[in-house]
């Protein structure tokens, strides 16, 4: 009977490669000057949100950095940068939602449509009437789809049944979920897939008709398919509304936006047209966040 013998492992040395990652220190990053697109320097008169001077700070903790950014209307525009560099805290101040966090202490202005929405005077409850939000975990509420399209309206005092039924089915269709739950109205919220949810609470934020929809993350929990009918839907939101979306995903980011601000550390590093960061960024650290070298 043969001898069965094991091969010897290779003699020769197996090449390895480590990958090339770019190191940038803390005062590089703060000693940035941030470069901001030609486009946007010629058109901030046109701004619907006007950002100035914005730094934010957690009790003693800075978490933003004397920001200046500008938004126009009924474009797409995304924020980027690696976890914990002020996007998402950046997106709640134009709505005022840090104002429910104990401790936050904010400097600067926010302008939107001309009037300092941190201004005394500024009633924030009709503030946030003109902002929708997407969160990045749909939230349902525990009621009907139906109730939840039009939870919005009633509590603005809205009760008439014909006005409410056409802001149901307005803000479905919009929101790409009509056909898929027209005969499930009276069903929970809370039944539908983690796709379709998502798209209900796009639904119940437009139905109140913002002019603004702010979105944090809205596809990081959704399967690629689900991902794909979100990006396309905001590609026809753009249209009737300004969007700000905050995203970790750079793809998506190419895909659905037409200005991108990135961000490192609280800093608004670089601001332009979503082709121009992707392809000839002005900054040497947003090419190597872009490409993969560090985040």
């Amino acid at each position: 009977m043969a001898t069965m013998t094991t091969p010897e492992p290779p003699t020769h040395a197996v090449e390895t490669r480590k990958p090339e990652v770019a190191r940038h220190d803390r005062a590089e990053i703060e000693n940035v000057k941030p470069t901001i697109g030609n486009e946007l320097e010629s058109r901030r008169a046109e701004a619907i949100i006007d950002v100035r001077h914005l730094s934010l700070f957690y009790s003693e903790k800075q978490a933003l950095f004397d920001v200046d950014l500008d938004v126009l209307p009924r474009r797409v525009t995304a924020l980027i940068g690696p976890s914990g560099c002020g996007k998402s805290t950046l997106l709640r101040c134009l709505n005022r939602m840090n104002d429910l966090i104990d401790g936050v202490r904010i400097d600067g202005k926010v302008l939107f449509e001309g009037t300092n929405i941190y201004a005394p005077e500024v009633d924030v409850t009709e503030l946030r009437k003109r902002f929708g939000m997407v969160f990045q975990k749909s939230n349902p509420f525990p009621k009907s789809v139906y109730e939840n399209v039009v939870y919005g309206l009633r509590i603005q005092g809205v009760r008439n049944k014909a006005r409410l039924d056409e802001a149901c089915e307005r803000s479905l269709k919009a929101a790409a979920l009509w056909d898929e739950v027209k005969d499930r109205l009276d069903e929970s919220g809370l039944s539908l897939s983690g796709g379709q949810m998502q798209r209900l609470c796009i639904a119940r934020a437009i139905a109140v008709s913002p002019e603004v929809v702010l979105m944090d993350e809205p596809a990081s929990a959704l399967d690629p398919i689900a991902t794909a009918k979100i990006e396309e839907l905001i590609f026809e939101l753009k249209k009737d509304y300004t969007i700000v979306i905050v995203t970790h995903n750079m793809q998506q980011a190419a895909r659905v936006s037409e200005f991108t601000a990135f961000f490192m550390l609280g800093r608004l590093v670089e601001y332009d047209r979503t082709e121009k960061i992707f392809t000839n960024p002005g900054q040497k650290i947003t090419e190597d966040y872009i490409t993969g070298r560090f985040g």
